[in-house]
Order: C-alpha cells, then structure tokens, then sequence
C-alpha cells in the first residue's frame, strides 16, 4: 500500500454500474493509504442558486479533496456517444469552487460501455471537458472496456485479463506522474 491519496468520480449513479466497478477495481490496483469516491449528485448547475446561496458544501468538500488528492480517476459510461449529464454537471460546479482544484493534478480517465468501443467518445468529451483545468491528463494506455456486460464477476470484479494488464499499466504510468508531480 503507497501513503497516497486518490480521489475517484464515476459518471454513473447506479450503484451497480460497471463503471463503478472499473472504478474501483483501477483504485484497488493503484493501492492508495486513502480512497475518497466522490458521490456527484449535486443540483444542477444554476447560476441563480450559486449567487444566493453560493457553492453547494458538497460541491466544495469534493473540490477540496481533488486540491489535496495526490491523483484522481475519472471514469465516465457513454450515454448518446457523450459523457453522463452528472458527471458534466459536476465538472461544472467545480469549476466554480476558489482556487483551481485540478491544476497540475494527474488524472486517469477510464471507461466502460456496452459498445465494442468501451466509452472511446465519452473519453474524448471529457478530455476535452478537462482540458482548460489544467491538469496533467494521462496520454495512455487507454482503459476502454468493451461489452462491459460480460466482464464482471459476481463480486464486480473485472475477469478479463487483457483489460486488467491494461489497468494495472496505466495506474503504474499514474503513480509515475504523481512521483514526478512531487519533483
């Protein structure tokens, strides 16, 4: 186990999405000392309800734990060829948040979907979604599972070998960005 801290958001809500399961699995294979996986059922972002009441505290206790997160993964299903509303949204409203949580902070996207092309569009959204905060996106390996239907255990866990190597390589590249961010 690293004394690293990873913060980790699921574009979809059901609880038993297999993007949750990557999600968790890729944490599990990272190894941190501290998991956070953000809950993003914020409001819909309204400019309205952020000049009266200002930044929702879950929305800010998120962006908090992305500024002091050593990394962070971020896994997105693909609904219509996009990524999920809710994982837009909360991209959103962290935008809002003071400071700039995402600044220089490596992140890992990863996907899952019922498509042979596992969520290729959806990763391409939001890299482009990401993009002006600025923090050092992993280039690759690419974690696109495939037929996602099929690819899970019983205990949500991922069976197929060759999208397991893929997710151990890329949270390896993860934990070499994080090393050089600490240079």
């Amino acid at each position: 186990m690293s004394d690293l801290k990873l913060v980790g958001l699921c574009g979809a809500l059901r609880a038993q999405s297999t993007n949750r399961m990557l999600l968790r699995e890729a944490a599990r294979i990272f190894d941190p000392a501290e998991f956070h996986e953000a809950d993003i059922r914020f409001p819909l972002y309204d400019q309205d309800i952020e000049d009266d009441t200002g930044i929702p505290a879950e929305v800010q206790d998120l962006a908090d734990r992305i500024a002091a997160a050593d990394a962070v993964l971020v896994v997105s299903p693909e609904y219509n060829k996009g990524l999920s509303g809710a994982l837009k949204n909360a991209l959103d409203w962290i935008s809002r948040t003071n400071g700039s949580p995402w600044q220089d902070k490596p992140v890992a996207i990863l996907s899952a979907a019922a498509g042979r092309a596992g969520g290729e569009r959806a990763q391409n959204m939001l890299r482009l979604c990401l993009t002006p905060f600025q923090p050092r996106l992993l280039s690759g390996p690419e974690v696109m599972i495939g037929q996602t239907g099929d690819q899970w255990d019983a205990d949500g866990r991922l069976t197929n070998e060759r999208s397991l190597r893929l997710i151990e390589s890329q949270m390896q590249a993860l934990h070499r960005e994080v090393a050089r961010s600490a240079l």
